[in-house]
């Protein structure tokens, strides 16, 4: 019932001829753990076949996963264009390449006119978020994959938020997927992972180009936590939307919140079949103050980031000493992010309340 774990550095040949064999395509063959292993595998074909892809490849960390695709397809001279508010250690990395001669562009208006206006001659890669960070707004994926095609660059999409279940990108013409595997695929928190879902033909080259020189490999125990939590997504995703959008239908009830951001409530993107438990909402009173007093008060959900497992955490991009940043990003001051857990909507509902109603006594 459950897939083995082939707990093993190397596999031993029973002639020379035959290893030399493996090494001739050592990304489809078992010659060190660093390439490939059988637990490993057994993942990558999962995800692959979930996103409808033709190869999947997994690392240690989402953020591994991201700089394999940059690192892997793109060259020095190369332009990226990210669209939509982006996973922050994405930009750090992009910013982190302008000294090896890849730059960047950050996109916050989402149409595909939007994003034609904004491509370089030297565009190779558009990079998506569906919905974005922070804020989850949403873009029509399809048309901006169109606009990528034509211009000759590719687009890839951070699909952690949707999971494999509530939006498939590469049905809507998105040539790479990338996951954060901790997220919604683990989902008990339990495990650091990234995955890339394309072509095999570019999988060969992320392969070769990043994945076998910088070593971000997925041990083949985190590989069965990740199998065994995919076991159980569809139920937890379920739930996670369901109580989402109570607690998020309860937070636009309330006088101290000025707006909420759910895809839900706001422009319909015809690539989601559903909702994840993550969104934000602002606070009335706005900035840092109201945020951490808010975020004090709670008792159940916990404070932490990351987002995608069994507990309820809460955190706010507001750390007090980066207004400039958030001014920059078009993100109010009061906001606070939600990823809704398994506890059930009426005890977060209940804890929500509690805080909010002490501020408003104080």
């Amino acid at each position: 019932m459950a897939t083995p774990i082939v707990q093993t550095s190397l596999f031993a040949y029973p002639n020379y001829d035959a290893i030399l064999e493996a090494f001739r395509a050592e990304n489809r063959n078992y010659v060190y753990s660093r390439g490939q292993n059988p637990t490993v595998e057994v993942l990558e074909t999962k995800l692959a076949a979930l996103e409808h892809g033709e190869a999947c490849k997994c690392f240690a960390s989402g953020i591994a996963a991201v700089s394999a695709v940059i690192m892997g397809l793109l060259k020095a001279g190369d332009h990226i264009l990210f669209v939509n508010h982006t996973y922050g250690p994405t930009i750090q990395l992009a910013r982190h390449l302008k000294r090896f001669g890849i730059e960047h562009d950050l996109l916050l208006d989402l149409s595909a006119d939007d994003v034609r206006g904004a491509l370089r001659p030297n565009t190779r890669l558009v990079w998506l978020e569906n919905p974005g960070t922070m804020l989850f707004r949403t873009m029509d994926i399809e048309s901006i994959a169109g606009v990528a095609r034509a211009h000759g660059a590719l687009t890839c999409i951070d699909n952690s938020w949707a999971s494999p279940l509530f939006q498939k990108p590469i049905r809507h013409g998105v040539d790479i997927v990338v996951h954060s595997a901790t997220k919604y695929i683990g989902g008990h928190s339990d495990v650091v992972a990234g995955a890339v879902i394309t072509t095999a033909e570019r999988m060969e080259s992320i392969f070769f180009r990043a994945f076998m020189l910088n070593g971000g490999i997925l041990a083949p125990f985190d590989a069965w936590l990740l199998l065994r939590g995919m076991r159980t997504m569809p139920v937890r995703m379920n739930q996670h939307e369901a109580d989402a959008l109570r607690v998020a239908d309860f937070l636009r009830s309330r006088p101290e919140v000025r707006a909420v951001n759910h895809p839900a409530f706001g422009e319909p993107s015809r690539s989601l079949t559903g909702h994840a438990g993550l969104f934000s909402f602002e606070l009335a009173a706005g900035g840092f103050d109201a945020v951490r007093r808010f975020i004090d008060g709670l008792r159940r959900i916990r404070i932490g980031i990351s987002w995608g497992g069994v507990e309820s955490l809460v955190i706010s991009p507001n750390r007090g000493d980066n207004l400039r940043y958030l001014d920059a990003q078009r993100m109010p001051h009061g906001l606070v992010r939600l990823s809704i857990g398994l506890e059930g909507a009426d005890a977060l509902i209940l804890d929500i309340s509690a805080s909010m109603d002490a501020i408003s006594a104080a």
